[in-house]
């Protein structure tokens, strides 16, 4: 892999290119649409069942277009075991705990709590790719931390706060999911083709999603009305597999902890989409909590990250 321009600002920093980092931010926003989408599809489908047509619909869409264009498939074992627990991992786990916290949590508040998965992949990473956080980085993580949890402290503490922790606990469950499938998917880029790759993780992942449905739901209640077939192909096309698609494709140039930085805008994104379209409201504190993980966030991006035996 070839290695990206060095910035001045220490050895084995790297000065990520305007494109890179408007792909991440692309992803970012995609990303915080998610739950907003998820809310509105929830009143009028069973979770698990909308979670399985999410994974469906997309990693049909992502395999199909891979096939078309003749990308190869998966050739060694270690790949394709590799594909196996992202699907379990980003697919099952992560649609499990995204989809039955929306009904707990309100959307702004559930991509912030999300975003402590960045947190998880950094110590991860850490251990499995030899990215290394310097001091800087540790305090950035400090701070982002620090600013999403005076982002979701009020709602917490509020009346009904308990509904928030049952909430709270799909969306770790969610975000320990993404997590591993991270890191699994830095291991693998540039050994495997990002479209096919992609598809056949959440067709994977959509398995467990299928038989939790008809296990535990009817998913003959679905009410296919406009909103509904809407917020299903938003989220599933351009929400899933588009971004998806292009996560992998930015991890294949990128360190993880470097990309992962920046998914700490997906709160703000999350929480303005929150204000805007579901009467979220906003104080002091979390006016501040968004300035803490602004600066976290662009702190990490500068010096927050060295590797211990870069890649060439």
């Amino acid at each position: 892999m070839t290695k990206l321009p060095q910035s001045r600002k220490g050895p084995g920093i790297e000065r990520l290119p305007f494109s890179i980092i408007a792909q991440i931010i692309l992803v970012m926003l995609l990303w915080a649409i998610c739950f907003p989408l998820i809310t509105v599809g929830i009143e009028y489908s069973p979770h698990l069942t909308f979670a399985t047509l999410r994974a469906l619909l997309a990693g049909a869409a992502l395999t199909v277009l891979a096939v078309a264009l003749r990308r190869p498939t998966p050739q060694t074992s270690g790949v394709w075991i590799s594909l196996v627990f992202v699907g379990l991992g980003a697919t099952s786990l992560g649609f499990l705990g995204m989809f039955h916290a929306a009904e707990l949590v309100s959307p702004g508040i559930a991509t912030v709590i999300a975003n402590t998965q960045p947190l998880m992949a950094a110590i991860l990473a850490g251990f499995v790719l030899n990215e290394r956080l310097t001091r800087y980085g540790i305090i950035a993580l400090l701070l982002c931390f620090a600013g999403i949890l005076m982002i979701a402290s009020p709602q917490l503490l509020a009346v009904g706060g308990e509904t928030y922790v049952v909430g709270i606990a799909y969306i770790i469950l969610a975000a320990l999911g993404i997590t591993v499938s991270n890191v699994l998917l830095k291991r693998i880029a540039g050994q495997v083709d990002v479209l096919m790759a992609m598809g056949i993780q959440m067709l994977i992942g959509s398995i467990p999603l299928v038989f939790g449905a008809i296990a535990t739901e009817d998913p003959m209640l679905v009410v296919w009305s406009p909103a509904f077939v809407t917020a299903l192909l938003v989220l599933s096309l351009p929400g899933t597999a588009f971004v998806y698609w292009l996560w992998f494709s930015i991890l294949g140039k990128v360190q993880l902890s470097r990309a992962n930085a920046y998914s700490f805008f997906v709160p703000v994104f999350g929480l303005t989409i929150g204000t805007l379209f579901f009467g979220e409201t906003l104080d002091i504190q979390q006016m501040v909590g968004f300035a803490l993980t602004v600066f976290g966030v662009a702190l990490m991006t500068r010096r927050g990250i060295r590797e211990a035996n870069p890649l060439v």
